[in-house]
């Protein structure tokens, strides 16, 4: 594996969603390569500061519509 290729499965190597053979090529790669660990690190970091900003806030009207549409879907 090579840099372009851990760049490209990032994500999904994160997610846990590769297969056993992809993902032991991963942490090969990660363990040769210094730029690729710091750059899985600083994904790493990036992803959990996004994800620690609040949402975007819906106007209490429309959260009310949403709700009220949802509610009235037929359920299994």
């Amino acid at each position: 594996m090579n840099c372009a290729e851990f760049v490209e499965l990032v994500t999904e190597f994160l997610d846990g969603a590769m297969g056993e053979p992809t993902e032991l090529r991963c942490l090969v790669h990660l363990a040769r390569c210094e730029g690729c660990e710091t750059y899985l690190d600083q994904f790493r970091q990036t992803s959990a500061a996004v994800g620690a900003l609040p949402g975007p806030k819906l106007p209490s009207a429309l959260r009310d519509q949403l709700l009220g549409a949802f509610r009235g879907l037929p359920r299994d």
